[in-house]
């Protein structure tokens, strides 16, 4: 099959996206194919020279449209030079992509890989996937691949270790994840400002009815502008907030003992006792058992016990009651163990109280509002104060200290009060020792504000009826003996998250947030008197 053309003009005819080909007539009047790919073309036995003007000649197809109509014609010049143009034009414009030194990721890396354990308490896909984050995490500050790993594993082994489920570990995974996130160093001031305003999702945090149209913020603004209410002012009107003689007593407040100087007397219902004074009953599970003189196990007896509150929650059919910490049932085998079983004892030997005086005042001051908050752990005796924490109204710490108990400690409590045998190593504070500074600091009249404020009374050994307890100013809908957390309370007024630290509790915090929700209740009630 023949074309007639006066002149065979070449025509372009992609194959491809970087492949082009030249058909063209030979002097036999065979068909010859020239690749262009690598700028060469293949060489022919005879240069193609013009034919005579048939009445139909060959046509041609040309691998390059840039020619002008007026330029040379691809037959009227030599094989040669045609081959050097195309080699000079192929090799001009080819660019070479440079290479690019990588970093190691978690994919180039040899990852460790978490063996599987027959009826494990956290499914080892979930452990993988959390050892991957944590790696990912330890490369970005870490000097070394292995020194990456090395962190990772134990951060991931620990997590494992002090979770009894699966509920659990993810919380602290969580938390140990945002941990390793803070440890990367910052390249420039722009992603402090980002990082310290990250919003953290309402149903990982929260959930609940508020979840649709509230978000919970991680950042710790600043103490509330409250010029209007300073000093004398703010005294006055926390007057309104007082606890009456009736509530400190449906409280459990300490009162002085009416015949004992130094005792102190409880108003709410008493709890069964053992008939032996050797028997003692566990707060955590409710086991019975023995102790000695000293007030050590007779036997070495773990304790299964939940952390956790009780929850009612609703279901199909009715309601079901769980455990907070673990989603149990009530009922069933503590989450957590103990090396040994442990007691309150805080409400059955009420000695050694002292009561808050008066004071006289000069001029316009007033007696004080402080808040306060304690941590306690648990000895021989039973819950005993380890650390005490006071707060003035512009949430400035101006007294805070450990306190090393009379007796022995069998268990720090770190999970809640946040103190470790190392906080208690040099400590030599006594009780009698805060009590003579908190005497010092107080008088009878002075305003002290906390959460179930007479925990921490109970603790201190101090008498004092003149407080301010957000458990009774943000009561639970269901009355006594429910009461919200502080933790809740500070979610849903203050849209600020506490006690995230898988460290344990801040009494600082705590005495904080006690008083930045009081202030925000005033200046709330000041707003629908108007």
């Amino acid at each position: 099959m023949s074309f007639h053309s006066p002149r065979a003009r070449p025509r372009p005819f992609p194959l491809c996206s970087e492949m082009h080909v030249l058909l063209t007539l030979n002097g036999r009047g065979r068909l010859v194919l020239c690749s262009s790919v690598m700028g060469v073309l293949s060489s022919c036995p005879h240069v193609p020279c013009p034919p005579p003007a048939p009445t139909g000649a060959k046509r041609t197809l040309s691998a390059s449209t840039s020619q002008t109509p007026n330029g040379p014609e691809l037959g009227s010049q030599p094989l040669k030079t045609r081959t050097l143009s195309g080699m000079a034009s192929k090799t001009t414009t080819t660019v070479t992509p440079k290479r690019v030194a990588h970093s190691p990721s978690l994919q180039s890396l040899k990852k460790p890989i978490i063996p599987k354990e027959f009826g494990g308490k956290v499914p080892t896909v979930i452990r993988q996937r959390y050892l991957n984050l944590f790696i990912e995490e330890c490369l970005k500050f870490c000097s070394s691949n292995q020194e990456a790993i090395e962190k990772a594993l134990n951060e991931e082994k620990v997590a494992y270790d002090r979770s009894p489920s699966k509920n659990i570990y993810l919380n602290v995974a969580v938390n140990t994840l945002k941990k390793l996130r803070g440890l990367v160093p910052r390249t420039g001031p722009g992603l402090n400002k980002t990082s310290s305003r990250r919003v953290v999702s309402h149903e990982v945090v929260l959930g609940g009815k508020l979840a649709a149209k509230t978000s919970f913020s991680l950042s710790r603004p600043s103490s509330p502008r409250v010029e209007d209410l300073k000093g004398a002012a703010l005294y006055s009107r926390l007057k309104e907030y007082l606890l009456t003689e009736d509530q400190l007593k449906e409280n459990g407040y300490p009162f002085p003992h009416p015949e004992r100087p130094g005792g102190a007397v409880i108003f709410t219902a008493e709890e069964k006792k053992p008939k032996d004074s050797s028997c003692r009953v566990c707060c955590r599970c409710g086991t019975e058992y023995l102790v000695s003189s000293s007030g050590r196990c007779v036997r070495d007896e773990e304790c299964y016990y939940h952390w956790g509150r009780l929850r009612r929650n609703r279901v199909a059919g009715g309601w079901e009651t769980q455990y907070m910490c673990c989603s149990a049932a009530i009922g069933s085998t503590g989450c957590q163990v103990a090396k040994q079983h442990v007691q309150d004892g805080r409400k059955e030997s009420l000695e050694g109280f002292v009561k808050t005086f008066e004071k006289e005042l000069s001029g316009d001051a007033h007696p004080g509002i402080y808040a306060l908050d304690c941590e306690m752990s648990y000895t021989t005796y039973g819950l005993e104060l380890t650390r005490v924490t006071v707060v003035d109204t512009d949430l400035q710490v101006v007294y805070d200290t450990f306190v090393r108990p009379d007796n022995e400690i069998v268990d720090y409590n770190t999970r809640f009060s946040g103190v470790t045998e190392a906080d208690l190593a040099d400590t030599s504070i006594s009780l009698r020792d805060v009590q003579a500074v908190l005497l010092s600091m107080f008088s009878s009249d002075t305003i002290l504000i906390g959460h179930s404020l007479e925990s921490d009374l109970l603790a201190l050994k101090v008498i004092h009826s003149t407080v301010v307890d957000t458990s009774v100013l943000f009561p639970h809908r269901l009355g006594l003996p429910y009461k919200r957390s502080l933790r809740n309370l500070m979610a849903d007024y203050l849209r600020q998250i506490i006690q995230d630290n898988v460290d344990g509790h801040s009494s600082s915090e705590d005495a904080s947030a006690c008083m930045h929700l009081v202030i925000w209740k005033i200046r709330e009630d000041a707003k629908t008197k108007r």
